[in-house]
């Protein structure tokens, strides 16, 4: 099972990020033991103090494909729910700021937070959803799928590309504006359509 994770996919996040805006999808990857399903707790991990949230859309990948096409992408997925990119901003800015690549600021254990529940395609419109992230209950990021850069089906048709996607695998397909840190002690919540779908303790 691959993480398989979308970079710079919202207008406003690469603005407020000061990134300019792709011409093709950013993808990185994050191994397995990110994973942390809903009903586990996040942990803070030691080598950082600076751990940001970003809210994504996920789909789960249901059998695999190689160079597939964006028209036909739809029948690789029929299930979508909410998950966390955790990031540690502040290893990211100095991977940024020497030119190496930032894996160690994304690819930790347990910064891959998401929900256990998962909605059939079949009972939502994918080109108007509405997601909304929490902390403490504050709305911190509120953002709209007909925002992203490229689509959900652009997104397979692109990694495909590149790497074999199989049965289980995830993609996080970008967060919009509004990322910011957590500390010990938060409670993180995520709504899709209104509805809740994951809730974390921050430890």
């Amino acid at each position: 099972m691959k993480i398989i994770c979308i970079g710079r996919n919202y207008a406003d996040h690469a603005k407020e990020m000061k990134s300019e805006l792709p011409t093709e999808p950013i993808f990185f990857m994050k191994p397995d033991t990110a994973l942390v399903k809903e009903g586990s707790d996040i942990y803070l991990p030691e080598f950082s103090n600076e751990i940001h949230f970003e809210c994504e859309v996920v789909i789960k990948i249901n059998k695999a494909g190689k160079f597939i096409q964006k028209e036909f992408a739809r029948n690789y997925y029929s299930e979508i729910t909410l998950g966390l990119d955790l990031t540690a901003r502040d290893l990211q800015t100095k991977c940024k700021e020497k030119g190496l690549p930032w894996e160690i600021a994304k690819a930790f254990d347990n910064s891959a937070p998401i929900s256990s529940k998962w909605i059939s395609i079949s009972d939502i419109n994918l080109s108007d959803i509405n997601f909304q992230f929490f902390q403490n209950g504050e709305l911190k990021q509120n953002g709209f799928t007909k925002d992203m850069i490229f689509s959900i089906d652009e997104l397979i048709s692109y990694v495909s590309t590149f790497i074999t996607l199989k049965t289980g695998d995830l993609i996080y397909t970008g967060t919009p504006a509004g990322v910011g840190p957590i500390q010990i002690g938060d409670k993180l919540e995520g709504n899709l359509n209104g509805n809740k779908l994951f809730e974390f303790t921050v430890k």
